[in-house]
């Protein structure tokens, strides 16, 4: 448990074309809950694409991440204005059938037909005919999933895209509270995923490891991990964690992959070092983990994207009338 820090770590991988036997050095594979495809254990995040400091950049972490067994891109409509899935669908141009590809439909409370409008748009930035998996994005406020599965909802989008052979498999995404998952697992809806942040700190607090993810698994939906150090490296800038033992934590609970955002090649090769060959941390090495950080965890400082708006997104705060992050009071 006492390894060297690394930078902070954020990714995210899947497949459906590679056996499940993975070569040396090579991200493994992990089954898609009751899809039964197989998805590589780390995922590339689509919102740090959208940060590359260029598209060369970008290019190049895609073609590595490829290369090593990566094949798990996440994406959302809103990221970066666009900018997200543009790069991913040039970086992908050629490649697409080694990609298992998703995005993110970011109604945020608005209707069925803007969401099969931002289906098209997302398909045509990501140049392909259709996504492996579409989720509905951030869903965290506490009405969302009242809106959702209203008449005339973003729910139906979903199912509609499934039938017409656009998307393959569908989901949502959140990271503010479990009892919001919670709420959207009542319906019975036939999700193929869920994305929730789960990391050694949430076990904690309000913990999506604890309440979440064990209904997520009784269901056979297939749990997507993202923020295992915090959102941008909180839990290791402040001393809680090493990035290592972050990320391997992460991987090392039942999920199908771990996203983590990453925008340098550096992140990458740190990201790698610990996802290929991947060995997961025991029962008891994860309790410890949870134990050395249960201080720092306690009052939810370093899972900032629970207790504040600073990991919500502009679009849905607009959509709930809360202000803008250039809106808001020093």
């Amino acid at each position: 448990m006492g390894a060297a820090p690394l930078m902070p770590n954020r990714a995210l991988s899947a497949t459906d074309r590679v056996p499940p036997q993975s070569p040396e050095g090579s991200v493994p594979k992990k089954t898609l809950g009751r899809t039964g495809v197989q998805v590589s254990a780390l995922g590339l995040g689509g919102y740090h694409l959208g940060s590359a400091n260029t598209d060369q950049i970008a290019n190049e972490i895609v073609a590595k991440a490829l290369d090593h067994g990566i094949d798990f891109f996440d994406n959302a409509w809103e990221y970066h204005d666009g900018l997200s899935e543009e790069r991913l669908g040039r970086a992908l141009k050629g490649k697409r059938q080694s990609a298992f590809l998703m995005t993110k439909v970011c109604t945020h409370g608005r209707d069925k037909k803007l969401a099969m409008c931002m289906l098209e748009e997302s398909l045509r930035r990501l140049q392909t005919d259709h996504l492996d998996l579409w989720q509905i994005h951030e869903v965290i406020y506490e009405n969302d999933p009242d809106q959702i599965f209203a008449p005339g909802g973003v729910a139906e989008a979903l199912l509609d895209a499934k039938k017409q052979g656009k998307v393959r498999f569908i989901g949502f995404t959140g990271h503010k509270g479990p009892e919001i998952h919670l709420k959207m697992l009542a319906h019975d809806f036939p999700f193929d995923t869920v994305q929730m942040p789960l990391n050694c700190f949430d076990a904690t607090f309000r913990s999506f490891e604890k309440q979440v993810l064990p209904e997520a698994t009784r269901r056979g939906i297939a749990v997507l991990g993202m923020k295992s150090l915090g959102g941008s490296g909180e839990m290791v800038r402040h001393g809680g964690v090493t990035a290592e033992q972050g990320l391997r934590y992460a991987m090392s609970l039942p999920v199908a992959t771990t996203i983590s955002g990453i925008e340098s090649m550096e992140v990458l090769d740190q990201n790698l070092a610990v996802a290929t060959n991947f060995q997961p941390f025991s029962a008891a090495e994860l309790q410890e983990l949870r134990d050395q950080c249960h201080q720092f965890a306690a009052d939810g400082r370093y899972e900032l994207f629970k207790m504040t708006t600073k990991y919500d997104g502009k679009v849905g705060r607009e959509q709930h009338h809360f202000p803008s992050t250039e809106e808001l009071p020093l």
